[in-house]
């Protein structure tokens, strides 16, 4: 007989390739404690960083994706939690102080919707008999009805649900039998009228989605229009990716594993189009359509835009700061802040605002000089 913390072991390693985080499907974020439960650590919307349960309702699944550890077929013990089973549990370790927050997904077992019902019923205990306030993030299945994404939405503070490929033809070659427009992206704009509706009362967190980077071939162009689609349609708040990486017994496990300078590469493009105010036409790709590899892509534009340097850091404004490699949202904001107090004239002025004065210095005048610089390789 299992007993509930062999289930959270088996079921929180089942969870690691479900992202809730840039680093959070990696053995280095994670930490084990004696009783073998995963915990990760989670960023929340203000910033705060706290430690997360992160864990499967079930590892079995019925779906057959081409890259997934927990396909249907695959030979490996499979396990699952009722609901009463899980929320107990994750009650003890909050108790405990072990966790603050709690990431819940599962595999499809019988039915999308059974599946669902079970998940929701879980949170329910959670925030209901166990009277959890805090962090929850809520994986909406694909297949679900309007009715679960409206539960899910008025429990949980993120929701999110995993596109996996950019489009249909990609999501054919990996998972087929996921229908892209109606399983996956209709619940995505349920969520994001629910949450309008809600007035600012429902899932604070926002809702987020993942891809997984290089298992279908896809181009980086692919997946970057698709993430600056759905901030436009969808109010995403997030997309993460995950570097596909071959597992044994399933369809792709022959196929090359995806590097991780390329997800890096997709996670420093995304910042632009989130925080940056890049639009996606202005992003750097080459012939094949995939972030070149030498330089990180804001580096790329600023050099493939020389009619646009140098700026002046003492008169420009903040739009026309952010282009600048090297400084940042915050940087930007200390330089708008301080040059109210005096003037910047040279590079150690400008490293005290946290810039990476060096990276900045070829794109800028301080006080209508260039800053001396030596200029970096590729």
């Amino acid at each position: 007989m299992i007993d509930t913390f062999e289930k959270v072991e088996i079921l929180g390693r089942s969870a690691q390739y479900d992202l809730c985080g840039e680093a959070c499907g990696t053995d280095a974020a994670r930490k084990k404690d004696d009783l073998g439960r995963w915990i990760y650590p989670a960023v929340l919307p203000d910033g705060r960083r706290v430690a997360m349960l992160k864990i499967l309702l079930s590892n079995a699944c019925q779906k057959d994706c081409y890259y997934c550890a927990n396909r249907a077929g695959r030979n490996f013990r499979r396990v699952s939690f009722t609901p009463d089973e899980l929320a107990c549990a994750f009650d003890q370790m909050h108790r405990q102080g072990l966790v603050k927050g709690l990431f819940l997904s599962s595999g499809i077992c019988g039915d999308a919707g059974h599946t669902m019902d079970q998940m929701i019923a879980t949170v329910e205990l959670v925030r209901e008999r166990y009277a959890f306030p805090g962090y929850i993030h809520l994986k909406i299945l694909p297949g679900v009805s309007f009715a679960h994404v409206e539960r899910a939405v008025q429990l949980a503070t993120r929701v999110s649900v995993n596109l996996e490929a950019p489009n249909a033809e990609r999501l054919a070659c990996i998972a087929p039998r996921k229908d892209f427009a109606a399983s996956l992206l209709q619940p995505m704009y349920w969520a994001k009228g629910l949450i309008e509706a809600g007035g600012g009362r429902l899932v604070p967190a926002g809702q987020t989605t993942q891809f997984v980077v290089g298992a279908a071939d896809e181009s980086d162009r692919e997946i970057l229009m698709m993430t600056a689609r759905l901030y436009k349609e969808v109010g995403l708040v997030r997309a993460y990716f995950s570097a596909f990486q071959p597992v044994v017994d399933t369809p792709l496990e022959g196929h090359p594993p995806t590097s991780p300078l390329r997800e890096h590469r997709l996670y420093q493009s995304d910042r632009l189009l989130r925080r940056y105010g890049f639009a996606f036409d202005e992003l750097v790709f080459d012939r094949d359509g995939n972030l070149p590899r030498e330089a990180d892509p804001k580096m790329m534009w600023a050099r493939a835009h020389p009619e646009r340097f140098p700026i002046e850091v003492n008169r420009a404004g903040r739009e026309e700061l952010l282009r600048v490699p090297g400084l940042g949202p915050r940087s930007v904001a200390r330089i708008l802040r301080l040059r109210r107090q005096g003037t910047f004239r040279t590079l150690t002025d400008l490293r005290k605002t946290g810039a990476v004065a060096g990276r900045a210095a070829p794109f800028i005048l301080l006080d209508g000089k260039k800053p001396p610089y030596q200029m970096s390789l590729w």
